[in-house]
C-alpha cells in the first residue's frame, strides 16, 4: 500500500501501536467487527456438467458445459462475466501486461522473436453460447473475460441455466509455460496431459467487490464461485485418468485385476499399485485407437482439474482424518517411480491429518498427487515434481524438495480451496497461510526437515534490501517484485512469530482454526483474517497488521548500553583485576534448528512421520542426526571487585545482588518483543521475553532495569533468532563493565507509595555493546 499509515508523523509514539481504524475496511451485516460472517452474509453458487473429449493426435480439448448459476446475492444481475484463462496463451487474446525493459541481450532477443512470431491459434475458441432452450446469448470477450448478457434480469434467489460449446488447442507447458497443458516425452513417444483452467468459469461476484473480473495474466492466480460438477471425459482407452472429485465408473474403466487391486487399497495398511509400473511400461509401447469416458463428480468445490496419460504407474491408500476415510493417491510415470512409490501418497496422507489438526477436518473424499515436472494445486488434486537420476538415485535436496511441493500443494485443498481467497487480489491469502502450515507439517514430518520458510531467521536477508526493492504484503498480486519473500515467505513467517514468539502456541492455535471454521467454503478478506485472530485470541494485534503487513520496516534491535550496579555492605576492597577468558554461551543455529523444531523436540505428545513409520527414513535421514555445530569462540570478561556500602536494614533486601539497566534502540523501524538471554559466569543461562508493547511509548528507544542473583558473564538478544532481526551484530554484550562504587542508600516511598528511585545509580559507568 502507498498510504501513509503513520497517525502521529514526527512523533516517536502514537504511531506503530494505534489501531488500524479506516486502513480496515467498515463492518457491516455481511462482515462482522469480530471477523466472522455477518447475519446476512452470501455468495453465488455456480454448478457445472461438462462433457469433454481429448484429441491426443491433434493434441486439442473440445468440451460442452451447461452452467445452473444461482443467484444468491441481494442484486439485480444483467450480465454475468467467466473467465478464459486459456486466452493466456493467445498472441492476440491475452491480457498484454508488459513490464518495461533497457537494452540487453534477453530483451533484444524477445522483440525480435516477437517480430518473427506469427498469430498463433491457442486460446478459447467459442462456439455458441445458448439458454436452456436453445436460443443464442450475446456475449463479449475481452481478452481473458467473458461477458455474457442474460435475456432478462436475474433478481435474487433465481438462478439461470445456459450453455457453452467451446475448444482450443492444448500447448507444450515446457515450453510455453502455464499451469495446464502436455509434457511430451520424446523417448517413448507419449504425453501427460494436465488438463487446468481448462473450461470457461464463472468469476467470483462477491459483497465486497461486486464481479471479480481483473484479466489473468499468469501470475495473480484465481478467485472460483463454489458449486458442484459432474464431468465426463473421453480419452484414449489406455491412458489413466486422476481429477477432482469421485469416479463413478471405475469398473468400466479398469481391467479386473486393477479393480480388484482398487478394492483392496480400501482398507490396506500400506500404499497398493492399483495400476503397476510393469502395466505403464507395457502401455507406453501401444497407442490405443479406441476410446473411454471417465465419469467424475465433486461437490462443493471451487475448481475441477485432471490428468490423463497411459504413462502413469497409480497407487493408492487410506488415511483416516478424524474418523472419516480419505483415499490418498498419487499419478507418476516410471522416471519419478523411485521417489513417488515410497513417499508421495505417505506424505499426502500426512499432510491432510496436520493440516486438519490445524485448522479444519479435511471434508473431501480423495486427495491426490500427480508427478508433472511443476507445482500447481486443485480441489483434491495437484500436480507435483520430483524425479529420480535415471539411475534411481536421487539427491538429498531432489527429496527434500518433491516432499515440500507435494506438502505444499496439497496443503491447498484448505488455502485456498476451502477458505475460499481472492488470489487474484492477495496471494500472500493462500500463499503465505499455506506455506505457514506446509511449515507446521514438515516439522512434523521429521524434526531435521530443511525448511526454508517459516524461521524467522530465513527473511532476514530480504528484509535487509533496500526500500526500493520491497513491497508490504498487502500489496496486489500483479504489482509484486519479490514475488516468493512477499507471497509466501514473510507472510508464512510472522504467522509463525505469532504462534512462537508472540501469541504463543495454544492462543495461536485456537484462533487460527477458528479463522478456517469461520471462513471454510466462503470467501474471506485480509480484515476477516485479523479480526478474526484478535477476536478468538484476546490479543490485540493491531501493532504487528500494522508494521508486518502493511509497511516495510525491519528487525533490527540492538543492545546500546548496559549498566551494572553492586551494592556494596563493606569497607571497599581493592579490586581483583585481570581479565578471564569465557565462551560466548548461546544457540547457534543451523539450518535444520529453530525454535519450532526445539519445541517440537520437547513436546512428548509429538510423533513425528519418520518415527511413526520408519520406512520413511533413508540415507539423508540418519546422515543428518549427527549435525550439531557449536560456537567455540572466546571473549574477555573482566574480574569484578566488590563495591558499595549500605545500612544493616537494607543489607538483607540487597546483599549478593547484581543491578544491570539495559538500553534497547530500534533501528529497523519494526517493532517486536525483545528476547534477552542471560548467560551467568557460572555457566548457567535464562531467559526473559519482553512483549512488543514496550516500544509503545517511545518506538525508537527502551530500558529496562534487571536485578540478578548471580553475577552475568554475557547478554545476547533472541538468541533463537525468533524475530526475524536484519543485524545480528549488535545484539550482544559480553563483557561487563567494571561496577559503580557508591553508598546504597534505603529506598524512600512518597506519600503515593511511589519509589523515588536510587539517585547514585546514574554514576554507573557505560560499557558499549559489542
Amino acid at each position: 500500500m502507498a498510504q501513509d499509515i503513520r497517525n502521529n508523523p514526527g512523533s516517536n509514539h502514537g504511531n506503530k501501536f494505534e489501531q488500524l481504524g479506516t486502513i480496515l475496511p467498515t463492518p457491516n451485516e455481511y462482515r462482522t467487527a469480530s471477523g466472522a460472517p455477518g447475519p446476512k452474509y452470501w455468495q453465488q453458487r455456480a454448478d457445472y456438467d461438462i462433457r469433454c473429449e481429448l484429441d491426443e493426435e491433434k493434441l486439442k480439448l473440445t468440451g460442452s458445459e451447461t452452467i445452473t448459476y444461482f443467484n444468491n446475492s441481494p442484486d439485480v444481475l444483467t450480465y454475468l462475466w467467466l473467465q478464459l484463462d486459456e486466452n493466456e496463451h493467445s498472441s492476440e487474446k491475452n491480457a498484454n501486461y508488459q513490464d518495461a525493459s533497457t537494452i540487453g541481450r534477453q530483451a533484444v532477443d524477445m522483440q525480435i522473436d516477437r517480430l518473427t512470431e506469427e498469430k498463433n491459434d491457442y486460446g478459447v475458441n467459442i462456439v455458441k453460447i445458448t439458454d436452456a432452450l436453445g436460443a443464442a446469448l450475446k456475449y463479449t470477450v475481452n481478452k481473458t473475460m467473458m461477458r455474457v448478457e442474460l435475456p432478462a434480469a436475474l433478481k435474487p434467489g433465481q438462478n439461470f441455466v445456459f450453455k457453452i460449446d467451446w475448444n482450443y488447442t492444448i500447448t507444450d507447458r515446457m515450453k510455453q509455460g502455464g499451469r495446464g497443458g502436455y509434457e511430451y516425452f520424446a523417448e517413448d513417444g507419449n504425453y501427460l496431459f494436465t488438463m487446468t483452467q481448462w473450461y470457461p468459469r464463472l468469476c467470483v461476484y462477491s459483497d465486497f467487490q461486486g464481479w471479480q473480473n481483473h484479466q489473468f495474466t499468469g501470475r495473480g492466480e484465481f478467485a472460483l464461485t463454489f458449486g458442484n460438477f459432474k464431468v465426463q471425459m473421453t480419452v484414449p482407452s489406455d491412458h489413466v485418468v486422476g481429477s477432482t472429485g469421485e469416479c463413478l465408473n471405475y469398473p468400466a474403466m479398469l481391467t479386473p485385476a486393477q479393480l480388484a487391486r482398487w478394492n483392496k487399497a480400501q482398507t490396506a495398511k500400506d500404499v497398493v499399485e492399483v495400476v503397476t509400473l510393469d502395466e505403464a511400461n507395457k502401455a507406453i509401447t501401444t497407442k490405443a485407437k479406441s476410446k473411454k469416458t471417465w465419469i467424475y463428480k465433486a461437490d462443493n468445490v471451487r475448481d475441477f482439474a485432471w490428468t490423463s496419460s497411459r504413462r502413469f504407474i497409480w497407487d493408492a491408500m487410506p488415511a483416516n482424518v478424524e474418523g472419516k476415510k480419505v483415499m490418498c493417491m498419487s499419478f507418476y510415470g516410471k522416471e519419478a517411480y523411485g521417489l513417488y512409490r515410497p513417499y508421495s501418497t505417505k506424505a499426502v496422507a500426512h499432510t491432510i491429518k496436520t493440516y486438519s489438526k490445524f485448522s479444519i477436518p479435511y471434508p473431501y473424499p480423495v486427495a491426490q498427487s500427480v508427478e508433472a515436472a511443476n507445482g500447481m494445486e486443485y480441489p483434491m488434486i495437484c500436480f507435483n515434481y520430483g524425479r529420480t537420476a535415471p539411475d534411481g538415485t536421487y539427491s538429498e535436496s531432489t527429496k527434500y524438495g518433491m516432499l515440500g511441493v507435494i506438502i505444499h500443494e496439497v496443503g491447498h485443498n484448505f488455502f485456498p480451496m476451502i477458505v475460499n481467497s481472492d488470489e487474484r487480489q492477495w496471494s500472500w491469502m493462500d500463499e503465505g497461510l499455506n506455506t505457514f502450515v506446509e511449515y507446521l507439517t514438515e516439522e512434523l514430518w521429521d524434526n531435521k526437515f530443511p525448511t526454508r520458510r517459516g524461521p524467522a531467521a530465513y527473511i532476514a536477508d530480504y528484509m535487509k534490501l533496500p526500500k526500493d526493492q520491497l513491497e508490504p504484503i498487502m500489496t496486489n498480486s500483479e504489482n509484486i517484485i519479490q514475488f516468493g519473500p512477499n507471497a509466501y515467505a514473510k507472510p508464512a513467517t510472522g504467522l509463525n512469530i505469532l504462534r512462537e514468539t508472540i501469541m504463543g502456541r495454544e492462543l495461536f492455535d485456537y484462533a487460527f482454526k477458528e479463522y478456517a471454521r469461520r471462513w471454510a467454503f466462503k470467501h474471506p478478506t485480509p480484515a476477516d483474517l485479523f479480526r478474526t485472530l484478535e477476536d478468538a485470541s484476546g490479543e490485540d494485534l493491531d501493532w504487528f497488521w500494522r508494521g508486518w503487513f502493511y509497511s516495510t520496516d525491519a528487525t533490527d534491535i540492538a543492545i546500546d548500553t548496559v549498566r551494572h550496579i553492586i551494592p556494596e555492605f563493606a569497607a571497599p576492597a581493592a579490586a581483583a583485576g585481570g581479565t578471564q577468558k569465557v565462551k560466548l554461551v548461546g544457540p547457534q543455529l543451523n539450518s535444520f534448528d529453530d525454535i519450532s523444531k526445539v519445541r517440537n523436540r520437547e513436546d512428548k505428545n509429538i510423533v513425528f512421520a519418520t518415527d511413526a513409520d520408519t520406512s520413511l527414513r533413508d540415507f539423508y535421514w540418519r546422515y543428518a542426526r549427527g549435525l550439531e555445530p557449536v560456537d567455540t569462540a572466546t571473549y574477555e570478561v573482566p574480574s569484578q571487585s566488590n563495591i558499595a556500602k549500605a545500612d544493616a536494614e537494607t543489607e538483607n533486601k540487597y546483599k549478593g545482588k547484581h543491578i544491570y539497566e539495559i538500553a534497547f534502540s530500534n533501528k529497523g523501524g519494526l517493532v517486536m518483543p525483545i528476547i534477552v538471554e542471560f548467560t551467568y559466569t557460572d555457566g548457567t543461562k535464562d531467559i526473559d521475553r519482553i512483549p512488543a508493547q514496550i516500544w509503545r511509548k517511545n518506538e525508537n528507544s527502551v530500558t529496562k532495569v534487571y536485578v540478578k542473583n548471580k553475577e552475568v558473564k554475557s547478554i545476547r538478544l533472541d538468541p533463537m533468532r525468533e524475530t526475524a532481526d536484519i543485524n545480528e551484530s549488535n545484539n550482544t554484550w559480553g563483557t561487563i563493565a567494571e561496577p559503580s562504587k557508591f553508598q546504597l542508600f534505603k529506598l524512600k516511598q512518597n506519600a503515593r507509595g511511589q519509589s523515588t528511585g536510587i539517585t547514585p545509580m546514574q554514576k554507573a559507568k557505560e560499557k558499549k555493546g559489542f
